[in-house]
């Protein structure tokens, strides 16, 4: 019997199951940046706008001067911005604010409806500015689609890296951003969000195997989704099967799975989670239960923009940030050092 249930190529997005709605890998090899946060570098052949070909080893995305995503709605799931490498500026509708990366993640409920933007600032004007990150939709219950929007900083600090032996001494590690592992607890979820139920086993966990080593994924619940990622490293062996780069498996939840890397280190992404299992309608960045539920997401949109617009810009960056940081909507503010 294998634990393989379903093996895959990752595409733009990677494909997800429920209760995860999307995901995907952003791997930008940014030039130095200009004094003004964006590339020092001709945008001449880009698409600007609509930037998404990886000319030259990045993309602008849809930012104009600064590399990002100027201010967009959303309503109905929530989105988790793991940062491995470079820097996010958050803004949004409600007047919170961020800069955050390096190893940080932002996990921000959408609820009833919120506005924000995710611009890379280009901070380094003498050396490259490579940016690494993964971003991850995972869906809210009905119950919690209208929920007050909010954001949870889960910083590098408070996130667990868990070091595993296996029986050569190799070492692999696991950051636990959701779940836990050999007793170690990933910093809480947003109030509202399907993660913060320990009974949904949601985990979201960036494991590095070393050249040689070996990984036993441990068993969780039965009838969960749980999904494997392979972005980098050229290939991995996952029970009797080998899994090339830029493909992933569904795994059977309660099976104990052995991962075995060869000559070359290897990243995998674990995504996991009880499904909601209630219907999944979406319309771009609206995700509700219903075709009702989507035109009067769009109608609510129209009329107030989910609270308008405090920015001077679409695309805001924190010049004055001295660090990293993050002010809430109830004016609280954390502060970290890049």
């Amino acid at each position: 019997m294998t634990a393989i249930l379903e093996t895959f190529q990752l595409g733009f997005p990677w494909k997800t199951f429920d209760p995860f709605l999307f995901c995907v890998f952003h791997n930008d090899r940014f030039p130095k940046g200009n004094g003004a946060y964006g590339p020092d570098a001709s945008l001449a052949g880009r698409n600007i706008g609509q930037d998404f070909a990886w000319k030259d080893g990045w993309n602008m995305y849809h930012g104009d001067k600064i590399p990002g995503f100027p201010g967009h709605p959303h309503r109905g799931f929530e989105t988790i911005t793991v940062v491995n490498e470079g820097l996010v500026d958050h803004a949004d509708s409600l007047g919170a604010a961020g800069r955050y990366g390096g190893g940080d993640t932002q996990w921000m409920t959408a609820g009833k409806g919120v506005q924000h933007s995710e611009m890379f600032p280009l901070l380094s004007t003498d050396e490259n500015n490579p940016l690494e990150l993964f971003q991850i939709w995972i869906n809210l219950p009905a119950k919690n689609k209208m929920v007050t929007p909010h954001f949870a900083m889960l910083w590098r600090e408070d996130t667990p890296v868990v070091e595993v032996p296996d029986s050569n001494d190799h070492v692999t590690t696991v950051k636990v951003i959701a779940g836990a592992l050999k007793g170690h607890q990933a910093p809480p979820p947003p109030p509202e969000s399907w993660a913060a139920d320990a009974e949904n086993d949601v985990a979201v966990w960036h494991i590095k195997v070393p050249a040689g080593g070996e990984f036993h994924l441990p068993a969780a619940s039965g009838g969960l989704n749980r999904a494997l990622y392979l972005f980098s490293g050229s290939s991995v062996s996952i029970e009797e099967s080998e899994l090339s780069i830029n493909h992933g498996v569904r795994l059977q939840s309660d099976a104990v799975v052995r991962l075995q890397a060869g000559n070359e280190p290897v990243e995998l992404l674990l995504l996991q989670g009880k499904p909601i299992a209630e219907p999944v309608v979406q319309y771009g960045p609206f995700v509700m239960n219903s075709e009702a539920e989507i035109h009067q997401a769009f109608a609510d949109y129209r009329r107030d923009q989910f609270g308008g617009w405090p920015w001077g810009s679409g695309d805001p960056v924190h010049s004055e940030a001295k660090g990293r940081f993050a002010r809430h909507i109830d004016g609280r503010l954390e502060e970290k050092p890049l």
